[in-house]
């Protein structure tokens, strides 16, 4: 494709990842796309940006956190994390999780409005990878997989309920019985 250019999309480290290879893409990457539903260079400037990241999906109740943060000892963290009610219950689960390092003054956030392999395939979850493997070591890259392989089967967990009709959705119609 004309203007186009290879892209790797990561799920884990350098690309290991058993249910989700590296895919070589040949499609640029949109800065703002009907596709994605998303201002993609918004996203980049805030995961460029933060300090510690909360991204929200449409799908799932889980949220992934993100804390760049690092000092001497401290590895920066990723990890997939249940919905707080409040910002005061995120601030607590954080000092819980990161006890070694400060409270923080602001966590940014955004909604990832599509699944989490179009995170892979937009550009955006390479993106993330990226700035985290760059403060940490090997270890947070396979932490990044995790979190990926996490998202992808909470994802897949909640389509299957909906799809047999689990407590929390409504059926709009049922098979007759015979």
């Amino acid at each position: 494709m004309p203007g186009g250019h290879v892209r790797r999309v990561f799920c884990a480290a350098a690309g290991r990842c058993p249910t989700m290879p590296v895919i070589p893409c040949t499609l640029p990457r949109p800065a703002m796309s009907d596709e994605f539903g998303v201002d993609l260079d918004e996203v980049f400037k805030i995961i460029d940006g933060a300090e510690l990241l909360v991204v929200r999906f449409h799908l799932i109740d889980k949220r992934l956190l993100v804390d760049f943060r690092t000092r001497p000892g401290v590895a920066p963290f990723i990890q997939v994390v249940p919905r707080a009610e409040s910002a005061e219950e995120r601030f607590r689960s954080i000092r819980r999780l990161r006890p070694e390092l400060p409270v923080p003054e602001k966590v940014m956030t955004f909604h990832w409005p599509r699944s989490a392999p179009v995170m892979l395939v937009s550009g955006v979850w390479k993106h993330l990878v990226d700035r985290i493997s760059a403060l940490g070591d090997d270890e947070t890259t396979e932490q990044c997989g995790r979190a990926m392989d996490q998202l992808i089967a909470e994802e897949h967990r909640e389509v299957l309920g909906a799809i047999r009709g689990a407590d929390h959705y409504q059926t709009l119609w049922e098979r007759q019985r015979a």
